[in-house]
């Protein structure tokens, strides 16, 4: 029998009780264990990467049932991430190395042929590689366009850190190549269809674009400040008529917008024959989170009122479809996965979407506290009534009942997300990817690198830690309508080995799509 990590500290593993002191004393123990497995999963000197070269991710050590001994862009770059916002904010100094080590990884990779193409016809959408640094040429959902972006904000939060500290040379000779050759792409190719970040349904993704405007507007704001503004001209272009598509339809700028007005839930893949109700969309949010950006619904920040619903709306998908989360009450904390259909590995929660719900909720509360007041929509309504049931629309002030209220309760909501991820890691502190939706015993593929980053951003989060702002305040939609952007736009045919799996095999099928998203 599997001992889990709530025993270990000394509380029912089945009851939830005093939940609070139950995530204090999860945050204390895991945050090490986290960071600790993340490193032994980055090459060359990690203790569970050997063979992979020096920077390189590997996802999992995982080699059998699943294989997951690759390394993946996406993946990648939100481990970096993670590892460059410590080290910028001064919280761990000692990972200027390994990071120097992941510019040096990307740079090769970029210029790596692959099945998706070279540097230049298409191959930075290749989503992953060997970790000797060679293609995988296994059939794969492919192209995948998050990697791109995702790699840029990684290596340009890193680059602006180095500005700060006059350490132009290395910027203008060492990154600021791979970012523009990943933002180029990101600029050529937004408006053509890709994989989502399961790797399962190929069409738009609410995930891809928001990071790929994310990106962008980095990137812009980056460039000018190397001297490299003339060269990035059609960046701000691009990025503004992705603004337009996330929030209008993808032809008819009416009925089929990633905003969903009857269900109050963000719409995470436009194809794929599901219901649209995905952790995408909570990942999507606090990976696009900007502190100074408020409670914008135009970039659908956490707080938002449309972040918000769409959050209730992803959770309550879990209650019932799990057998750990039927002694649930009607509003509490529930495992969730990533989208309720799923059926990979029979469908299980993940501790990192988990995580994520927690996320999204402890950044909300940031805000709120820094603006001192929160504001009720109709559109958020039912979220906030699942905390008090009398609320009604409008804003409320810090020094009031209700803002007190339902602060209280949302912040105690988000300890209790974590509180299940804890009952439900073991002894040792380990994440796989995922715990069985019957007994909660982790299973899929262990010692997940995206697991631990997971953990540790969510953890920062409860600390109330805010990130230098990516330039989401004040943005507004253009004016008429979404202009995409008339890159490569062709007809091609592609095997599918998959149907709901990280990248993987379940069932053949061939599809015919059209890659363009706009006309």
């Amino acid at each position: 029998m599997r001992v889990f990590l709530l025993s270990a500290l000394g509380f029912c593993a089945s009851v939830l009780g005093h939940k609070a002191s139950v995530t204090d004393q999860y945050v204390a123990t895991e945050g090490p264990i986290a960071k600790a497995g993340l490193i032994a999963n980055i090459g060359s000197g990690g203790s569970r990467s050997s063979g992979a070269l020096p920077g390189v991710v590997i996802a999992s050590p995982s080699t059998v049932d699943p294989d997951y001994l690759y390394t993946w862009i996406r993946d990648s770059s939100l481990v970096y991430k993670t590892l460059v916002d410590q080290y910028t904010l001064g919280e761990d100094i000692t990972l200027r190395g390994h990071i120097d080590d992941f510019v040096w990884s990307q740079t090769v990779l970029q210029q790596v042929p692959n099945p998706s193409g070279n540097v230049t016809t298409g191959g930075l959408g290749e989503p992953k590689f060997l970790i000797d640094l060679e293609a995988f040429t296994g059939g794969w959902g492919r192209p995948q366009k998050d990697g791109p972006a995702l790699r840029s904000i990684a290596l340009i939060t890193y680059a602006n850190w180095l500005l700060e500290h006059k350490n132009m040379t290395y910027v203008a000779q060492k990154i600021w190549p791979v970012v523009k050759l990943d933002l180029d792409y990101v600029t050529n190719r937004w408006n053509t269809s890709g994989f989502d970040l399961w790797e399962e349904v190929s069409g738009a993704s609410f995930f891809t674009s928001s990071v790929q405007h994310k990106a962008l507007r980095q990137g812009v704001t980056f460039a000018k400040k190397i001297g490299q503004a003339s060269a990035v001209a059609n960046w701000s272009i691009q990025a503004d008529n992705i603004l337009c598509f996330l929030q209008h339809d993808l032809l008819t700028m009416a009925s089929k917008s990633y905003w969903n007005p009857t269900g109050l839930h963000i719409t995470s893949n436009t194809n794929g024959g599901r219901s649209g109700i995905d952790a995408n969309s909570a990942l999507a949010s606090i990976h696009t989170f900007d502190a100074a950006a408020g409670c914008d619904a135009t970039t659908f920040q956490p707080c938002s009122d449309k972040a918000l619903a769409s959050l209730k709306v992803y959770v309550d998908s879990f209650r019932t479809i799990y057998t750990i989360n039927n002694q649930t009450s009607a509003h509490g904390a529930v495992a969730t996965g990533r989208y309720p259909e799923d059926v990979y590995y029979g469908g299980n929660p993940w501790y990192l979407t988990t995580a994520a719900v927690a996320e999204q909720l402890y950044d909300a509360l940031i805000v709120w506290q820094a603006q001192r007041s929160l504001t009720v929509t109709s559109t958020s309504l039912a979220f906030f009534q699942q905390f008090l049931s009398s609320v009604k629309p409008g804003t409320y002030a810090s020094g009031s009942k209700t803002y007190t209220t339902l602060v209280d309760a949302i912040r105690q909501h988000a300890d209790d997300f974590l509180a299940v991820n804890a009952k439900y890691t073991p002894a040792d502190g380990s994440l796989s990817e995922q715990y069985n939706r019957d007994t909660g015993v982790p299973l899929s593929a262990e010692h997940l690198t995206w697991s631990y980053a997971s953990a540790l951003t969510v953890f920062a989060a409860r600390d109330g830690r805010v990130l230098p702002s990516w330039g989401a305040k004040g943005l507004k939609v253009p004016s008429g309508v979404c202009v995409g952007n008339p890159g490569p736009m062709v007809s091609a045919t592609f095997s599918v080995v998959a149907d709901t799996v990280f990248g993987g095999t379940s069932s053949r099928s061939r599809r015919t799509v059209y890659h363009s998203l706009l006309a």
